[in-house]
């Protein structure tokens, strides 16, 4: 690796070596640099961004941030301490977050554990939706809660989600309006 040395114990690494020093991708320092979160020490006459200690720490901290799950927006606050949100209720709100989705993900658990013990009804496509609305019901799940899942179904697998709402036996008009959720 080469590095540049632009004054006794002051070394800079380009885009490039930072990313490959935290095994992350240049467009991930690019994207951090866009959205405010990093800035390069400064930059060559060949355009070449330079780092040096202090954005190594900044981004040693995005990182270790963005491990937790912090969003990007949220991670300036955290590191610049300035006119947003403190530290504390970040995390806190993000702990919150993350209590909500264990818990929306145990709803789903519970679901598909109750659809498990019934499998000749998978088996058979037995279930219809309003057998579907008692189980999600039975599991925890309310109106708001049955959209989420909803939408999180189409946007991770579209065409299984109009298989799925097929295979409940219900008409193409409703399936229009659930998958528009």
């Amino acid at each position: 690796m080469i590095v540049s040395r632009l004054a006794i114990g002051d070394y800079m690494f380009t885009v490039t070596q930072l990313a490959r020093k935290f095994d992350i991708s240049r467009a991930t320092i690019l994207y951090y640099e866009k959205a405010g979160l990093l800035k390069p020490a400064f930059r060559s006459d060949n355009g070449y961004r330079w780092y040096g200690d202090s954005e190594i720490a900044r981004l040693k901290a995005i990182v270790s941030y963005r491990s937790y799950g912090i969003p990007v927006a949220n991670i300036g606050d955290l590191l610049d301490r300035k006119g947003g949100m403190s530290q504390f209720q970040i995390l806190r709100d993000h702990l919150n977050k993350l209590g909500n989705e264990i818990n929306f993900l145990r709803k789903q658990q519970k679901a598909i554990v109750a659809l498990l013990q019934e499998p000749k009804l998978l088996e058979e496509n037995m279930v219809t939706k309003e057998r579907w609305v008692e189980i999600m019901t039975a599991a925890g799940f309310d109106e708001t809660a049955m959209r989420a899942w909803h939408q999180k179904f189409e946007e991770m697998e579209p065409n299984e989600h109009q298989k799925f709402l097929e295979s409940l036996g219900i008409d193409a008009e409703e399936i229009m309006q659930i998958r528009s959720l």
